[in-house]
């Protein structure tokens, strides 16, 4: 088969400031879907942000410093009775919105272009520009940055919650469905973190 093809990108041509949004926690059997909203307020450290996923946790750490002390940034969450009653696509576009509607209130900003990670638009934000970007969180660094503050945000939040749960590792897997979590879903059931509405958890719903 061929290869897909990655839209090429010129962002010069887009009205400014560039936002970068990202979301974190989509693909969890626990916890909250977070987004990142992000703006650039000079150059600083612009170079080191990449995709969240391809960096150390302790280089994330350092990098989402740098970017809420450097930069624009906000950060929304959805919770996990949301996403069960709405379904994890509209829960994270209301983690997204949420993100945007504080860094608005921020910076007071009405007009730029929203880059999001992904095929999708963010539905109900009027008439702001927005450009989806396939692979965005690998390919445009506000986006990276993005994604790094929603990581660690998200991180930290799961952390703190596995010394509540310490049944179930989250700690480790930060509600990722690895075997062990699975496993454990299975041996204790879920707790009310848990997404009722995904496979690995419904089926343990006691």
């Amino acid at each position: 088969m061929p290869a897909k093809k990655i839209q090429k990108l010129n962002l010069k041509t887009l009205s400014t400031p560039l936002i970068g949004v990202d979301e974190v926690g989509r693909g969890c059997l626990a916890g909250p879907v977070v987004a990142a909203a992000v703006i650039f307020k000079s150059d600083i450290d612009v170079k080191l942000y990449k995709d969240s996923k391809q960096i150390s946790e302790e280089k994330r750490n350092e990098l989402s410093q740098s970017i809420h002390e450097n930069h624009f940034v906000s950060i929304g969450w959805s919770s996990v009775e949301e996403i069960d009653e709405l379904n994890i696509l509209q829960a994270t576009f209301v983690a997204m919105k949420r993100a945007l509607d504080d860094l608005a209130k921020q910076t007071k900003i009405v007009a730029g272009t929203i880059l999001v990670d992904g095929r999708d638009r963010i539905p109900n934000m009027g008439l702001i520009q927005q450009l989806p970007i396939i692979k965005g969180d690998s390919r445009v660094s506000v986006i990276s940055a993005a994604s790094i503050a929603a990581k660690v945000a998200r991180d930290t939040f799961m952390q703190k919650l596995a010394l509540e749960f310490d049944q179930y590792g989250f700690e480790k897997h930060k509600g990722y469905g690895t075997l062990y979590h699975r496993q454990q879903i299975q041996k204790v059931g879920p707790s009310k973190w848990h997404r009722q509405s995904f496979g690995g958890v419904k089926e343990f719903v006691r």
